[in-house]
């Protein structure tokens, strides 16, 4: 009887704040309720369903923008953009020497997609594929699959560079055509977008799947495109 009178005294002396919820107890007092792992956290009470509606909303956009659908602006995913991007501020350009396709996705991945090298890797290599990119945008050397569906060839085996139609995608990008955002970690920055001479989602086309929502846009030939 005296814990319940102590208990309820204990709860009077806590303010109600804003949002409805009382000002965290003290570490004692936690002990003795269902919170007490939490150590004086507040709980906040929430709809579920007006939960569920902005999560899922947050979500939808982060996997729209992020990762699965093209910018109208270059055609570009924002992997795809990382690669031809660190390629090209790796110097990895087509007047140069091939480099280890290794070495460019521990660029990428170290300086701008930290998602694992498997998927900068398959980006790469799509890219460098005559039968999947109209376009292509990388130049590569050595085994990059087939049309059969074949597999590449190990990263530490094969070779590439910017193929020359990938320098028309970042020509004059040190001339303030486009605007800069800090990287994942904040040392460094990378395009919000690159520059794209040409309308690179309609010559080389695009497909995704994202939440809600999905997208696949065919190739088309450049020269009717520009006529």
């Amino acid at each position: 009887m005296v814990d319940e009178i102590n208990a309820a005294n204990n709860s009077e002396d806590r303010d109600q704040l804003p949002d409805g919820s009382m000002e965290p107890q003290s570490p004692q007092e936690a002990d003795n309720t269902d919170y007490g792992l939490l150590k004086g956290a507040r709980v906040k009470h929430m709809d579920l369903q007006q939960e569920m509606r902005e999560s899922y909303l947050a979500y939808a956009l982060s996997v729209i923008i992020e990762r699965a659908l093209p910018d109208v602006r270059d055609g570009l995913k924002p992997v795809h953009r990382r690669v031809i991007y660190a390629m090209y501020d790796g110097g990895y350009r087509p007047d140069r020497g091939y480099n280890k396709c290794s070495r460019v996705v521990g660029d990428v991945m170290g300086k701008y997609h930290p998602h694992g090298d498997s998927a900068i890797y398959d980006t790469l290599v799509r890219m460098a594929q005559s039968w999947s990119m109209r376009y292509m945008l990388v130049d590569g050397q050595g085994n990059f699959g087939s049309p059969g569906d074949d597999p590449a060839a190990a990263m530490r085996y094969t070779e590439c560079r910017m193929a020359p139609l990938a320098m028309e995608m970042v020509r004059d990008i040190d001339k303030d055509t486009v605007d800069f955002l800090p990287n994942y970690d904040g040392k460094t920055q990378e395009p919000t977008v690159l520059p794209a001479r040409f309308p690179n989602l309609l010559v080389n086309g695009s497909a995704g799947i994202a939440v809600g929502m999905a997208t696949n846009i065919p190739p088309h030939n450049m020269r009717e495109v520009a006529d």
